[in-house]
């Protein structure tokens, strides 16, 4: 049986089943359309079904609890670092993706 709107389109269809970020980015790729995405972070490897994800939910997912006490970087292709927002939205189509590194937040006494 096929839906009528989209003869044999599903909502997957288009999609590769994982892409590797680390790997894609490093041959210089832009990463397509997945069910799942293979990140890094620091030295450990998560594979994730969701296109995007927040700072916070990355740190959580790297289980850097809570994720206040801790700042996350990107590393893009080229070795540009850019510092993530708990807030901030990472979309994982987004080209030059390498990994992501954990730091814990220094507090200052004063």
């Amino acid at each position: 049986m096929s839906d009528k709107n989209q003869p044999n389109a599903g909502p997957d269809a288009g999609l590769v089943d994982e892409v590797d970020l680390e790997q894609v980015a490093k041959a210089g790729g832009k990463p397509p359309k997945a069910k799942r995405y293979r990140i890094r972070i620091d030295d450990q490897y998560y594979v994730v079904s969701q296109g995007s994800m927040t700072g916070a939910e990355l740190l959580k997912l790297a289980s850097k609890t809570p994720p206040e006490n801790y700042i996350l970087t990107q590393k893009l292709r080229g070795g540009v670092i850019k510092t993530i927002g708990l807030s901030d939205v990472v979309d994982f189509t987004t080209p030059g993706i390498e990994r992501f590194n954990t730091l814990p937040r220094q507090v200052q006494e004063g």
